[in-house]
């Protein structure tokens, strides 16, 4: 009796549509200009006005705002198809979604009514700030304050760093220190949406008193900016306090790290997504390079390479796709988020580099995309929390859920 089957996919029928379509994109646009980019460290402009007509700034925010309405299991499929062409892509939406999942889940109706169409079609874009100069992974030891004048407005002071997006967007999601004297100091943290003019180096009325550096040189992850933000004496309305003054002012760590849960598997799957795209690179060059009369991939020692390569990628594309349908199901996956993190981002830079060595010299040449990759991917072992911070997670989080 013969069986039906039907093809195997873990994939719905929008997000094989979706992906597909995001894949042609990065094959036709993003990779054939991304060497060009890089070079010149400039912004892609042209690719980002074509993701704002494919409605890839508003993938994950709600249908009566305008966007999409997807859930983070499919934004993560795309994002990893993104850094398949260019980490820097993903980074343009990065901070951009982890501001919109903040004034979904914590922004009152005004704020939401306010932002979040804008976000959708991204007329505005959104980045996303903890660190600063002199803090890092430890978020709790911030120094930059807020403080709240006889007018009920907040004056903000202080200075941040590594901020992606951090001159061109329109928006950005700031973890200030409200009350200096809290025990725990997290509970003295409040997040503030503050405005600013896009490109503007200097801001000027409303947004006076926000200032944004020259943009921080990198080894990679070009195109996009990371920068400083000073804020000296910036005038941030009580309405702007993320989720409203009443139930906003002290939650501010609670709700960034709510939203480093969905940042980490945004990393992660970059991680995948620059892992599969080297994999990709060391399947093609292997078969067209040939040594001692035969293609390098004839030999066993670049074969291992090859499978160590693919089952990583493999292994850690599954474990993001895990931590974002429990987080798509309401469960907690600071636990799952940090392992994927860990993992992918690991395993992206593995790959990477066993390309690199795969292609020998000419790895070390512009003339071969790896050399662009290996410069990118060493970003993911740091953002969203280092491997040795997300080891520190997962083992905290593995004694609480098994406790005796």
């Amino acid at each position: 009796m013969a069986v039906e089957t039907a093809a195997y996919s873990d994939q719905t029928d929008i997000q094989r549509d979706i992906t597909e379509m995001v894949r042609q994109f990065v094959d036709e646009q993003i990779i054939p200009n991304a060497e060009h980019y890089d070079h010149e460290d400039s912004f892609p402009e042209p690719i980002v006005e074509q993701m704002k007509e494919l409605g890839l700034f508003g993938v994950t925010i709600p249908e009566e705002y305008g966007g999409m309405g997807l859930d983070l299991t499919t934004y993560a499929m795309i994002v990893e198809e993104l850094s398949r062409g260019w980490i820097s892509i993903s980074g343009v939406v990065n901070t951009h979604f982890i501001g919109s999942y903040l004034l979904i889940k914590f922004g009152t109706e005004e704020q939401k009514d306010h932002f979040l169409p804008k976000m959708a079609t991204g007329e505005i874009r959104a980045a996303f700030s903890l660190s600063e100069p002199e803090v890092g992974s430890d978020v709790q030891g911030i120094k930059a304050t807020a403080k709240q004048a006889e007018d009920g407005a907040w004056e903000l002071n202080g200075q941040k760093m590594w901020v992606t997006n951090g001159l061109g967007s329109g928006v950005v999601f700031v973890l200030m220190k409200t009350d200096p004297k809290a025990d725990p100091p997290y509970k003295g943290m409040t997040c503030f949406i503050t405005e600013k003019q896009p490109w503007a180096e200097t801001n000027e009325g409303d947004f006076a008193g926000l200032n944004v550096p020259p943009k921080i040189k990198k080894m990679g992850y070009k195109g996009v900016e990371s920068t400083e933000l000073v804020y000296d004496g910036y005038r941030c309305p009580p309405e702007r306090v993320l989720g409203g003054e009443e139930d906003g002012v002290g939650q501010g760590f609670i709700q960034m790290m709510d939203a480093l849960e969905v940042g980490r598997v945004n990393v992660a799957a970059r991680g995948v997504g620059i892992g599969q795209r080297a994999l990709e690179l060391a399947l093609r060059y292997s078969q067209e390079r040939k040594t001692f009369g035969k293609p390098i991939a004839a030999h066993q020692a670049i074969q291992f390479k090859l499978a160590d390569m693919a089952t990583k990628v493999e292994a850690a594309r599954l474990l993001t796709r895990k931590a974002a349908r429990m987080k798509d199901a309401g469960e907690r996956s600071d636990l799952e988020a940090g392992m994927a993190k860990l993992l992918a981002s690991e395993s992206g830079k593995e790959c990477v580099e066993e390309c690199f060595r795969i292609h020998g010299g000419y790895g070390y040449s512009k003339e071969y995309e790896i050399e662009r990759l290996y410069r990118d991917a060493p970003l993911l072992l740091i953002g969203e929390g280092t491997s040795e911070i997300q080891r520190m997670v997962i083992g905290k989080k593995l004694l609480q859920r098994h406790k005796i």
